[in-house]
């Protein structure tokens, strides 16, 4: 299967990044897809300013089992005129058709080990990042996010981080369990696409390129 079908197509059921779609009815019965509206070029909500870090591969022995975790981190600026609510949220989906939030599956002591491995003091873990954010560079946040690798051989990798704008807007999007259509709120979402580099294993310090990063409404 071609990866962008691949991932247009898990995009159809879950909206997920370049597949989120709204549809309007043709002739009452047939839903006609179309592309999901953009994201306004010029912000008019508030906007953190968001600096992803790589995606890399690494090992982690936990219970007697090693097993192979996939780990961003990311840096958080409140560049915007007021102190902010900051409870941020990561997906990864890939062309296998699979779509996990950051942390589901990932035992905490696996995120501390990773954690302990960076040897950051101001990097967060997802639940301890939450909280209010400050405005200014002073008071940036640094956070960590982590996902188990279930499938050893995928195509293509995208991740999807909110949280960091206000912008959002409600369309008409096709049901696939009713086969009409349902109000959907979709909210500016930072979309990074990386390129695995064949068989996922442990890079150590490589990490998997960047193909492509934009904000989405998703």
């Amino acid at each position: 299967m071609n990866t962008r079908a691949s991932l247009i197509g898990l995009g159809l059921i879950v909206g997920c990044g370049l597949g989120v779609f709204a549809s309007g009815l043709v002739g009452g019965t047939t839903p006609a897809v179309v592309a999901a509206p953009e994201p306004d070029p010029v912000p008019r909500r508030w906007q953190l300013t968001v600096t992803p870090g790589p995606l890399r591969v690494t090992s982690v022995e936990h219970q007697g089992q090693s097993k192979l975790y996939y780990y961003m981190t990311y840096k958080v600026v409140n560049s915007s005129d007021t102190d902010l609510l900051f409870t941020p949220s990561f997906e990864m989906a890939n062309d296998e058709g699979e779509l996990k939030r950051s942390g589901r599956d990932v035992p905490a002591a696996v995120t501390a080990k990773i954690l302990e491995t960076l040897e950051n003091t101001f990097l967060e873990d997802q639940i301890n990042i939450v909280g209010t954010l400050l405005q200014g560079e002073e008071n940036a946040k640094e956070g960590l996010v982590v996902w188990p690798v279930n499938t050893p051989h995928v195509r293509a990798i995208e991740v999807f981080g909110n949280g960091f704008s206000g912008e959002a807007r409600t369309i008409d999007a096709y049901d696939p369990e009713t086969k009409g259509t349902k109000r959907v709120t979709l909210r500016k979402t930072l979309m990074l696409r990386y390129q695995p580099l064949g068989e996922t294993k442990a890079t150590g310090a490589e990490s998997l390129p960047v193909i492509e990063q934009r904000w989405i409404m998703r």
